[in-house]
């Protein structure tokens, strides 16, 4: 399994940089406009990945009945975005429970993979984000890989999302396989 986690440090930047960053805000009642609604992506009812949030988008999902905010972006990977404290700051105020488990662009390690499926074990409605919500996904896919789920399910989930796992497809076949 160790050499699939050092393929994707090679693919994944490729995906990364290929991707488009897009934000968007909710208005001033806090109800999702239709850009947030757009940008929130359902990969299944308990999880939905988005690209970069902002501050005011923390509200937007709760509106939307999220319960945890996953940031799977590194500090600092763009310095005008809202860092880790801040969209954790505003989580918290909002009553939100919030986990970081950044994906830089070296790739995925089987302990963020861990923290992926120990973070979506409560069952909590999540909103997890990156810079284009790929990076989310592809964590999203290794870890339900992991647990069994079948890697066609997996593709076809994140596929509805507008979401491609043919970069980590072998590495969901091996950990599905219990590689």
């Amino acid at each position: 399994m160790k050499r699939y986690f050092n393929l994707v440090s090679v693919i994944l930047p490729i995906v990364v940089a290929g991707c488009s960053a897009a934000t968007a805000t909710a208005n001033d009642s806090n109800v999702p406009t239709e850009e947030t609604q757009n940008m929130f992506r359902k990969i299944n009812d308990n999880l939905s990945v988005s690209p970069q949030i902002s501050l005011d988008d923390v509200a937007a999902a709760k509106t939307e009945g999220v319960s945890l905010i996953i940031n799977n972006r590194p500090d600092g990977e763009d310095p005008g975005a809202p860092q880790s404290a801040d969209i954790e700051a505003a989580a918290r105020d909002a009553g939100l429970k919030y986990i970081a488990i950044p994906i830089t662009h070296s790739g995925f390690s089987g302990p963020q993979v861990d923290a992926m499926i120990a973070a979506l074990a409560e069952g909590d409605k999540a909103l997890a984000y990156c810079r284009s919500g790929t990076r989310s996904t592809l964590l999203w896919a290794l870890a339900q890989a992991k647990q069994g789920m079948e890697p066609d399910e997996i593709a076809r989930l994140a596929g509805n999302a507008g979401y491609d796992i043919t970069p980590v497809r072998a590495m969901i076949d091996a950990l599905a396989a219990g590689s």
